[in-house]
This record gives C-alpha cells, sequence and structure tokens, in this order.
C-alpha cells in the first residue's frame, strides 16, 4: 500500500489530483494519506471516497470571492469561514476523520507555539480550514484552544504524518508540486513576495523529501504561479501524465513489499 504525502502549492496542488487519477487508473492502492494545506484539500476529499476528476469539477465551480469574507483585522485581509458550510456541502456535516474511506491526517500550524499539529481523529472541517489558511491572507482559524493557520509554514510535505503511523508494507510517497524555479520572475512586489514563500516553504521540505522512498515532482509545475486557479485542467493534466510516467517506480515500489 502507499502513503501519500500531499504537500502545499496554492493553484499548483491541483497537480495532486491529477497524481490520485492516475494511481487509480494504474490500479496501485493508496493505505493512508497525509495532506497541508491545497493538499489537504485534495487528500481530504479523495478519502473521503470523492473521485478526481469529480474533485476538479467541484473545485472548478467555485467562485472564491464568494465563499471568503472580507475581514481587514490585524490578523488577516479575509476570514476563511466562509468556506466551511461549501466543505461540509460535499462531505457532509459533522464529518469526522472515523467517517472517511481512507485513513487521513491534515497538519496546520500553531501560530501561538510555533509548531506543527497534526489531526487524525475528531472533527474534518476545522482542521482543513486551519490548514489552508495563508497567513496574512486569511485570519487564523480557532480550534482546540489554537490559533491555528496553514501547515505549510513550518512543514510543507508532511511525511512524518505517514512514518509515525507506518506499518509493514506501507511505502512512503512524496507529492511535491512546488518545484524549484530557477528562473522565476520577481520585477514587482507580489514576485517577490511569492518568490519569497517559495524559498522559504521550500526550505522545510528538504528532509521530508529525503524520508521518501519515492518523490513525485513534475518540474513542469515550475512555469505555474501560486494563483493560477484559471489554468486548472493543464495542472490536473501534468500531474497525470507525470504519474503515469513513474508506473514502473511506483510499482517495483510496492513489490518489494
Amino acid at each position: 500500500m502507499l502513503g501519500l504525502a500531499l504537500s502545499g502549492g496554492g493553484a499548483r496542488g491541483i497537480a495532486h489530483l491529477g497524481v490520485l487519477a492516475a494511481l487509480d487508473e494504474l490500479g496501485l492502492p493508496i493505505g493512508r494519506l497525509a495532506g497541508v494545506s491545497s493538499g489537504a484539500i485534495a487528500a481530504t476529499f479523495y478519502a473521503a471516497g470523492v473521485p478526481p476528476r469529480e474533485i476538479l469539477r467541484l473545485f472548478q465551480e467555485v467562485n472564491i470571492t464568494q465563499i471568503t469574507r472580507i475581514a481587514l483585522s490585524r490578523y488577516g485581509l479575509f476570514r476563511i469561514d466562509g468556506v466551511g458550510p461549501l466543505l461540509e456541502k460535499h462531505l457532509g456535516v459533522g464529518c469526522t476523520f472515523e467517517q472517511l474511506r481512507l485513513p487521513l491526517t491534515l497538519v496546520a500550524t500553531d501560530l501561538v507555539e510555533g509548531t506543527s499539529v497534526r489531526f487524525s481523529s475528531g472533527l474534518v472541517v476545522p482542521p482543513l480550514l486551519a490548514s489552508s489558511a495563508v497567513p496574512i491572507l486569511y485570519k487564523p482559524v480557532e480550534y482546540m484552544g489554537r490559533q491555528l493557520v496553514d501547515g505549510g509554514l513550518l512543514n510543507n510535505l508532511p511525511v512524518e504524518a505517514l512514518i509515525e503511523h507506518q506499518h509493514p508494507g506501507l511505502r512512503i510517497v512524496g507529492v511535491h508540486c512546488n518545484p524549484p524555479n530557477p528562473d522565476a520572475q520577481f520585477n514587482n512586489l507580489r514576485g517577490v513576495i511569492e518568490r519569497t514563500l517559495n524559498l522559504a516553504i521550500g526550505g522545510n521540505t528538504v528532509i521530508s523529501k529525503q524520508q521518501c522512498e519515492i518523490l513525485l515532482e513534475p518540474t513542469e509545475l515550475r512555469r505555474f504561479r501560486t494563483m493560477s486557479y484559471r489554468r486548472a485542467p493543464e495542472l490536473f493534466e501534468i500531474g497525470y501524465r507525470y504519474t503515469l510516467s513513474r508506473a514502473d517506480d511506483l510499482a517495483k515500489l510496492l513489490q518489494a513489499s
């Protein structure tokens, strides 16, 4: 069985859906998932039994401006809690980790303690919102007495969440959708901010990548911006095609179990 750690990456995280679709098509079994930020969203819906192409369709129907709420507070520009009802519509009100089809761990960052926090039991939606709450852009999510934001801030490839639950036969695969781009252009403020965040987040995945038995990291994704949501079909296809190209490596990994 494969244990998948899905990274964050904004719009590039849509490639995770292509990866999952390819794994299904190849008949490669998935035993456990861990996700952060956009990877948390993909992992959660897949763990709930929603087919990857259906997740893509649902995502394309969403108007982000209609579900995020202006906060304009000292904690963030927007409130992400408006996304909660949408998630509950598809996952079910009161959905718990225990009700999911596959075991799942979601990772967020505790702003007060400065630590990564893992969730794998209880309610699903609050940790999912927290894991996706980009600092500054979104107000922190208050849950279980914590102030929580995007898990990618400290841990953008949550491999250890799989390792701590590892059982014989579970093979660790990291899916990283933030390949380094040495040719990135940053001649304006937006570009500088995006480049800075990518470098900082990329730095916290070095050890995690080394812990993977296989790392799936489509280099084509370096051409896309964090907010390239309108290019969702392209991003999906990149993840899909790349995973098919690694089919032999993945099959061999499972055969070695």
